[in-house]
């Protein structure tokens, strides 16, 4: 018996309460194999199985075109069906038409399968293949769909865009979190990097929240069963920043699932970087266990993720505490500068250092404040919140013609770098700030970012890459969860 497919847009059935939700995960989630998904080339069944006669199709749209000489080649779409099929017309015949399906986003297909591979008959000028699956779910691909074809006596060959249905992609977010998923690696059960990986679970986890698609719901379970046990266990390692990250994405996995053993391993991580709070520079938590280097992101995720454990266990005094203590040491740090920005970190002589404003700097801050806000209810932490987010969304320095960018933004990068992945964190930091202030002042700047992002760097696949205000150039994990994140916020405000 085949797993009932994932969750599909928001009509009638769509589950409105993600209490609800969670009841139906199992139920919703597709199988997830120990192999990677199949071929893109092997044959698939959903709802139905590869090769079913277009005439049968729920719904018929256009969802691409392209030409070669003079011949029109088209891919249609039936949502309903969550199939796709080619066509050719104004042709002659003997023509060709067939499908490329892909299961990671159009950057690998089998070439040499054709899907559907047919040729315009005599007496006729255009034909059509027959449909085919854009996903698998039995093996968890993400896939998309392209026609190809070419004129029967000329070698050459065109293609449609790739284009997927609107299943598991009903709005700007949605589409953008299963964009995500083509890139999640079925057999590492990372996204990409290892920290990078923590915070693009982290945007699924809160796109699943926001909203109300439980589809992807599986990639939490997997990715905490294969990695717990890499580096140093239990999502520790050398990096105390990057042990931050992950025990956030655990706060957030608790959030969604309930599951008490995200929340035991996000205090784990707390604890292994409360462990290297040191006297240096009056206090604060190292870069890392063998680099004393006392820099602005590490402290800021240490507020975020003990103010979140706080409020998530009751009884506890422990966390508050150390929440406390951060924000204490990091009002008098110095690491904020006159502007209220925030720079890097703090030199040999514990001064300001006066290296780059990252944005993911401007942004984990004022999640950490919201998280301390809820806690203790003092209202000065949100009156520092709003200086510093005042501070980062008006700075021209941060926003080139009112768009974010990152100081020397990478290009050419694959989306893979660092840097790639530091708008995210800003955008869902300022959005948590946002709910967290009843005016919420903060909703129309991140709607005009979002509504930049979506008209001017994106693919037709609602791929993003790292240029919020265009052109686009390439996507990758970090430039997609940081659309993500975005888009995430935006949709809350």
């Amino acid at each position: 018996m085949r797993p009932t497919p994932p969750h599909r847009h928001p009509g009638s059935t769509r589950l409105r309460r993600l209490a609800t939700a969670s009841c139906l995960l199992a139920f919703l989630a597709p199988a997830l194999p120990s192999t990677a998904a199949q071929a893109a080339d092997q044959p698939v069944c959903n709802k139905h199985c590869d090769a079913r006669d277009p005439r049968y199709a729920a719904d018929d749209h256009t969802a691409a075109t392209a030409s070669v000489h003079a011949r029109t080649l088209a891919l249609h779409l039936s949502d309903n069906d969550v199939m796709g099929w080619a066509s050719i017309d104004n042709g002659n015949p003997g023509d060709e038409i067939w499908l490329d399906r892909s299961f990671d986003g159009g950057q690998t297909w089998s070439s040499g399968s054709r899907l559907g591979a047919t040729k315009t008959p005599e007496g006729s000028r255009g034909w059509r293949s027959q449909m085919y699956n854009v996903d698998d779910w039995n093996h968890a691909g993400i896939g998309a769909l392209r026609a190809c074809g070419k004129a029967g006596d000329r070698p050459e060959i065109a293609c449609t865009p790739w284009k997927r249905t609107n299943w598991n992609a009903w709005s700007r977010s949605t589409a953008a979190a299963t964009a995500l998923m083509m890139g999640y690696h079925r057999d590492t059960r990372k996204f990409a990097g290892w920290w990078t990986s923590a915070t693009a679970l982290t945007s699924l986890i809160d796109n699943i929240r926001v909203s109300g698609m439980p589809s992807y719901t599986y990639a939490i379970s997997t990715t905490y069963d294969k990695l717990r046990g890499e580096q140093d266990g239990d999502f520790k390692n050398s990096y105390l920043d990057d042990t931050g990250w992950w025990g956030l994405a655990w706060v957030a996995a608790y959030d969604v699932t309930g599951e008490k053993r995200y929340l035991d391993t996000a205090r784990a991580d707390a604890d292994h970087m409360h462990d290297h709070w040191t006297a240096t520079c009056g206090g604060g938590v190292q870069w890392a266990t063998d680099k004393p280097y006392k820099n602005a992101i590490t402290n800021e995720l240490y507020l975020h993720l003990n103010a979140s454990l706080h409020n998530r266990i009751d009884g506890d005094g422990t966390y508050l505490q150390r929440a406390e203590d951060e924000w204490s040491w990091f009002q008098g740090s110095g690491m904020t500068n006159s502007g209220h920005t925030i720079n890097d970190g703090l030199d040999n002589s514990c001064k300001n250092n006066g290296q780059s404003t990252w944005t993911y700097n401007q942004g984990v801050i004022l999640a950490g404040l919201a998280e301390l806000h809820r806690a203790t209810g003092d209202a000065s932490l949100l009156d520092s919140a709003r200086t510093l987010a005042d501070a980062s969304t008006s700075s021209s320095y941060l926003n080139p013609g009112g768009t974010l960018h990152e100081p020397y933004e990478p290009d050419g990068t694959g989306c893979t770098s660092d840097g790639d992945s530091f708008k995210g964190p800003y955008a869902r930091g300022l959005g948590i700030l946002n709910k967290e202030l009843p005016d919420h002042p903060y909703t129309t700047y991140l709607n005009n970012q979002a509504a930049t992002l979506h008209t001017k760097n994106r693919t037709p696949l609602d791929q993003y890459g790292p240029h919020w205000a265009g052109p686009f150039t390439t996507t990758g994990n970090g430039c997609q969860h940081s659309a993500l994140d975005l888009l995430n916020a935006a949709s809350q405000g």
